[in-house]
């Protein structure tokens, strides 16, 4: 399986939410996106810039107390399926949200995927954000996992030098 892996350096959430626009450029129906990092680490403001750049009906919000909350498209394209896995206790339980039957025809990002969610496609995107520090700065790791990112992968590498 191929794997890649581009590293940047994002300054504000302003940035972040930038990125996630980028990211929505290369984005395409049955792309699973898993994200990593803490608490306030920017993962929602990453979706959110997804979804404002991929034209979806509805805010995008934390879905951490419904789970999962599905966003239209207004504009032709895919739906962007956002999930917070956070309280949900292993495979079993994703399993049960049905995800893989919208897995084709949408975008799905899982937050707080890892160790949970790379079950539901072998081809896949994973984002790792840290904190860098004490500022607003934040480290993103964005890891391809599959050929079908083998692509993209230089397309990538641009939208995170733009994003920053």
């Amino acid at each position: 399986m191929t794997m890649a892996t581009t590293r940047l350096d994002v300054a504000t959430p302003e940035a972040m939410a930038e990125l996630g626009a980028q990211l929505a450029g290369l984005l395409r129906a049955g792309d699973l996106v898993l994200l990593s990092g803490p608490l306030g680490a920017g993962k929602t403001t990453l979706v959110r810039g997804m979804g404002a750049a991929m034209g979806v009906r509805g805010a995008v919000t934390s879905p951490t107390y419904v789970i999962a909350r599905v966003h239209p498209s207004l504009v032709g394209g895919p739906a962007l399926v956002h999930v917070d896995a956070y309280r949900l206790h292993g495979l079993a339980e994703l399993d049960d949200l049905d995800l893989d039957a919208d897995l084709d025809s949408c975008v799905t990002v899982v937050e707080w995927g890892t160790g949970v969610a790379e079950a539901l496609a072998e081809t896949r995107l994973e984002v790792r954000i840290t904190r860098s520090g004490n500022g607003e700065t934040r480290g993103v790791e964005l890891i391809t996992h599959g050929d079908a990112w083998a692509d993209r992968a230089d397309a990538l590498g641009a939208a995170a030098g733009v994003a920053t």
